[in-house]
């Protein structure tokens, strides 16, 4: 008998131990590498486990409510190429029925909980005020999602908080009796038309990524919660550029590719010293602002299924050709999708960076709980009037959005004329 793996917990955060709200597969069942096996649900979201190597499930180790952490075993597993081997093996002692492998497997394609189950957002929002927990058992999430309730709506009034049958019941009673509450005052957000586009010519339906999914609900509540103001200017990083080419060999001969965003990084850091309040979140009453004496940089990165938002860590203590070398490598496992959710959680600014691709000034959203972004463009050479003549420089596009509620104006202002002398003279990230 082939020697048998075990499928177990990776690395999940901050977190010392999670509990299992649901077991996607059973023993017996046929899993491919990345396949979903179990949902844990800690105080904040909840996530998915995948397995880590291809097989058959030949015992699990764990059952809904029970408490894992990093390391915990979950199941066995009989590796993919042991197991043709093993068929082979058998097939030439003697000749296997065609009735086992054509049965009818159960539980082989469990129906997820997608929908109502919240996440960990590629933007990662870092308390209690930007995700809500759901905790139910599978069976009250199948009830849910059979009459459409998204349960992060649902108020539970079982145990620790956990979503009862009758809960769901209450939520659609009440919806039901009171259909025009938010319209009655005011509150409601009127809904855009919907149209039949096949009417006008030929359409295709293509479905949204998980992570477009994800981001977009967060998104949405970011927008429609901040009252947004983006300040924009441009910044002249002629010496920046000088000095990041002087050392951008130097830095290649230690694996690192030295980015004009790494410079960015620190500048950012060097202004949010300055000026804390934006670095800083509100309170959940929003009487109080949070500061923070540690500055995590989340850096928007481009994958292939959407925008993510990985968070680098104590920016203040790094070097250049550190920096480089820790966004470099986590911005390669964004693209890959190997992020863990301790990559996405923590972040105090966001730095979302277009100047690769091109264009100017936008209008980046702010990073719920966070107060402020920054949005840089493509640089490019410019005439500038020097007093006497035009000389070339290098102009960088900057947009730095704030939540107005916390940062006005003025100071919004001050803190984009810091940065831009920042980057004007990198020195003085150092003083």
């Amino acid at each position: 008998m082939a020697d048998l793996i075990e499928l177990v917990v990776p690395d999940i955060g901050d977190f010392d131990e999670v509990e299992i709200i649901e077991v996607i597969v059973s023993v017996g069942d046929t899993v491919e590498q990345n396949q979903d096996i179990i949902t844990l649900e800690s105080d904040k979201a909840a996530m998915e486990i995948p397995a880590s190597q291809a097989g058959v499930i030949k015992e699990l180790k764990v059952s809904v409510g029970d408490k894992v952490k990093e390391g915990s075993v979950i199941a066995l597993i009989e590796a993919a190429g042991d197991t043709a081997e093993a068929s082979a093996v058998e097939s030439k002692a003697e000749p296997a029925p065609a009735a086992p492998q054509t049965a009818p497997k159960p539980a082989e394609a469990p129906v997820k909980s997608e929908p109502e189950t919240v996440e960990i957002a590629p933007f990662a929002p870092d308390n209690k005020a930007g995700v809500k927990q759901a905790h139910a058992s599978p069976s009250v999430r199948q009830f849910a999602r059979d009459l459409g309730v998204p349960l992060v709506k649902v108020s539970g009034t079982g145990e620790k908080g956990r979503i009862t049958k009758q809960d769901v019941q209450n939520f659609v009673k009440q919806k039901v009796n009171a259909p025009s509450a938010a319209e009655s005052t005011g509150a409601g957000i009127p809904s855009v038309p919907v149209l039949n586009y096949e009417k006008f010519g030929e359409v295709e339906n293509s479905e949204l990524s998980r992570i477009k999914k994800i981001s977009g609900k967060h998104l949405h509540a970011c927008w429609l919660n901040i009252p947004h103001v983006t300040q924009f200017d441009e910044a002249d990083i002629t010496e920046l550029e000088a000095f990041r080419k002087q050392n951008k060999d130097a830095a290649a001969k230690q694996g690192v590719n030295l980015t004009p965003l790494v410079f960015i990084m620190k500048a950012v850091v060097a202004s949010l010293k300055k000026f804390p309040e934006l670095n800083a979140s509100l309170s959940e009453d929003k009487e109080n602002l949070i500061l923070k004496s540690y500055y995590n940089i989340g850096v928007a990165v481009d994958t292939p299924n959407g925008l993510m938002v990985p968070v680098i860590r104590d920016v203040d203590k790094k070097g250049f050709v550190e920096l480089a070398g820790e966004l470099g490598e986590i911005s390669s496992r964004a693209r890959d999708g190997a992020l863990t959710a301790k990559d996405l959680q923590g972040g105090t600014f966001s730095i979302s960076s277009l100047g690769g691709i091109g264009g100017s000034f936008f209008t980046p959203i702010v990073n719920a709980p966070e107060v402020a972004i920054l949005g840089v463009g493509r640089h490019k050479m410019q005439p500038v009037w020097n007093g006497s003549d035009f000389e070339p420089r290098l102009m960088l596009p900057l947009s730095v959005s704030y939540d107005h509620r916390v940062v006005d104006g003025a100071l919004g202002a001050r803190f984009t004329t810091h940065l831009n002398t920042m980057l004007s003279d990198i020195r003085k990230v150092l003083l």
